[in-house]
């Protein structure tokens, strides 16, 4: 369970397929606190750490593989990663800790388009296509985008939108966000349990 709070970016440093799995080794600032079956957000995505890596002239941990199947690489955009990619990191929620975002567990809905972004000197809109699954969208309610949580700021037949603050900005990989680019969408857990016990 995560909470939708970027720690850092970390980066892609290299990529191999194994099967239908995909591995990645990732390097980023947090490595040396992490242990081997710890589950870390990636873009959204829950991953579990499988080995860390270490630099045997350094004497540092420098790295940590993850593995993505196949079902995870169809539903996200964990498979078009390329190595020297940014991506959001996010160890998981610990008992006790502060909930500043909402509960993301990691499990990837679907991909959207960004369909556009615009400075609001001072803030940044970015809007995205509407998906299928509108009906779990609210104006004002919660939303994971890339594994930021987010609040809906505008919601219409087409579209909806999200203001992302000067910090979010530069700490995540919205900086480099541009229009075409697909993200991974998580919707509220809440809506969807509701969906569920509306359908019985």
């Amino acid at each position: 369970m995560f909470t939708g709070i970027v720690e850092e970016v970390g980066e892609v440093l290299s990529i191999e397929d194994s099967g239908t799995n995909r591995i990645f080794v990732i390097g980023a600032r947090m490595t040396p606190e992490l242990r081997i079956d710890q589950s870390v957000s990636h873009n959204g995505v829950c991953l579990t750490v499988v080995d860390l890596i270490t630099n045997p002239v350094l004497f540092a941990t420098t790295g940590y593989r993850v593995t993505a199947v196949k079902e995870t690489l169809e539903r996200s955009t964990l498979g078009d990663l390329k190595p020297g990619d940014g991506v959001n990191l996010e160890r998981s929620l610990r008992i006790g800790d502060r909930l500043d975002g909402h509960m993301v567990q990691g499990h990837v809905d679907r991909v959207v388009e960004c369909i556009g972004v615009k400075d609001e000197e001072g803030s940044w809109e970015f809007t995205f296509a509407l998906p299928a699954e509108k009906h779990l969208l609210v104006q004002k309610g919660s939303i994971c985008l890339n594994g930021v949580s987010l609040t809906i700021a505008s919601l219409d037949t087409t579209a909806f939108s999200v203001a992302i603050i000067p910090y979010t900005f530069e700490h995540t990989t919205f900086r480099s966000m541009r229009a075409g680019d697909s993200v991974n969408v998580e919707f509220d857990v809440l809506g969807k349990y509701v969906e569920r016990m509306l359908a019985r």
